[in-house]
């Protein structure tokens, strides 16, 4: 066991009013968590974690635990916090693979889970627990959606999710792989087919572009597109990233992770919007930053930009003229919105105006008996967030096929 884990554990001073807890976006009782393990209740910390997010062991290492957990901890007020995003990686990860999910008896009813990412990992996984049948519909050939294909290697491991497959075939879960619904099928098949319910979790894979001249050229690559596979790109020597949210460090650190020599961040305020932990990281992997710039133009050679001037509160005071910056590759990250393949292919659902699936405050869609959660919802948010709105889904989901169930012994009665 790493004894700095023991260590950390032992230095929380299991606070009454807890202030970590409050900081977590997902309640994670951590207090609860640390006497556990302290009291070598490995297995029953484990199985506690998982209760409450079934995604515990990947949050433990992509979450923003500054701003969260560790941000709030009473011991960070005078000296360094519990580290507690490493307490909750060790249980987490050591409970993956003994864990033994035990689902309630089968219900005879069938849901369809589209998306397999944060969002439809944590759907499945309760509702397969609560004895319905359940199918993963996956448009790529391996699960986990964002997890997989949006955050490197060297942040979170893959076979962590080969983990969680195996977890979910355990459970009865059926996994069907490369079906992208909205094209062969669609969910009017789905219904058709008994699904009673259906969930669209398909998180935001459509780039966001800046509108500026130079985008289509051929040196020039969007963030959510590099991510998925960064061995087919050649980016050259000088990489310039454009965005400075966490999918331009993992860019950015993952280009020079494959042979980049140098990587230029163009964030267009005074400040990034990623964690600070992750540009401590880009900045001790050798990414250099340039802040004020603002991009007009991408050339053949590299990128025309106007530097910006602030003020104590960070509003623009001045835009230089136009300067040029060198660059073999351009890599655009400016966030990501929904694709429309199932909204295109199926009547009844309806978008907002952002572009986003739009559901009540329960995560009904405008179609009834089709739930949605996760990015393809609220956009382009953390992973916490995404399994924590999707545990209420699932509640009313469950709500909605116990209500289905009802009505029919009603009227096989009459």
């Amino acid at each position: 066991m790493p004894i700095h884990v023991v260590n950390e554990a032992k230095r929380c001073l299991q606070c009454k009013n807890p202030r970590c807890r409050t900081g977590c976006p997902i309640n994670t009782p951590i207090p609860d968590m640390i006497r556990l393990f302290r009291e070598n209740e490995l297995e029953q910390a484990g199985e506690m974690l998982f209760r409450n997010n079934p995604l515990s062991v990947v949050c433990s290492l992509v979450c923003d635990h500054e701003k969260q957990c560790e941000g709030h901890c009473v011991q960070g007020i005078k000296g360094a916090p519990v580290h507690i995003s490493s307490i909750e990686n060790y249980i987490s990860d050591a409970y993956l693979d003994r864990m033994e999910l035990k689902p309630e008896p089968r219900k005879g009813q069938r849901v369809a889970i589209i998306g397999s990412g944060p969002a439809g990992i944590t759907i499945s996984v309760l509702l397969a627990q609560r004895g319905y049948d359940v199918t993963l519909f996956e448009s790529r050939e391996k699960i986990g959606g964002v997890l997989r294909y949006g955050i490197p290697e060297f942040r979170l491991p893959k076979e962590i999710l080969d983990r969680y497959k195996t977890q979910l075939i355990r459970l009865g879960i059926k996994i069907r792989p490369n079906t992208a619904i909205g094209r062969a099928l669609t969910v009017d098949d789905l219904q058709r087919d008994g699904y009673e319910a259906i969930f669209i979790g398909t998180g935001v894979w459509r780039p966001k572009k800046l509108g500026i001249p130079g985008e289509s050229l051929g040196h020039v690559h969007f963030a959510i597109d590099y991510l998925v596979n960064p061995d087919v790109y050649d980016l050259g020597n000088d990489l310039v990233v454009i965005g400075a949210g966490n999918s331009a460090m993992d860019v950015a650190r993952t280009a020079l992770r494959k042979g980049v020599k140098h990587v230029t961040v163009f964030c267009r305020r005074n400040q990034a919007a990623a964690s600070v932990r992750e540009i401590e990281y880009a900045i001790a992997d050798g990414v250099e930053f340039l802040y004020g710039a603002r991009p007009v133009e991408i050339t053949d050679d590299g990128v025309r930009y106007q530097q910006a001037s602030f003020d104590e509160e960070g509003n623009v005071t001045e835009l230089s003229e136009p300067k040029f910056f060198p660059a073999s590759s351009v890599v655009v990250a400016i966030s990501q919105g929904a694709q429309n393949r199932i909204v295109s292919t199926t009547t009844g659902l309806e978008m907002t105006d952002h572009g986003l699936l739009a559901t009540d405050d329960h995560g009904e869609t405008t179609r009834p008996g089709i739930f949605a959660s996760g990015d393809v919802v609220l956009g382009a948010r953390t992973v916490v967030e995404a399994v924590r709105y999707s545990k209420q889904v699932a509640d009313e989901m469950d709500e909605y096929l116990q209500h289905l169930a009802a009505e029919k012994t009603q009227g096989d009665a009459q």
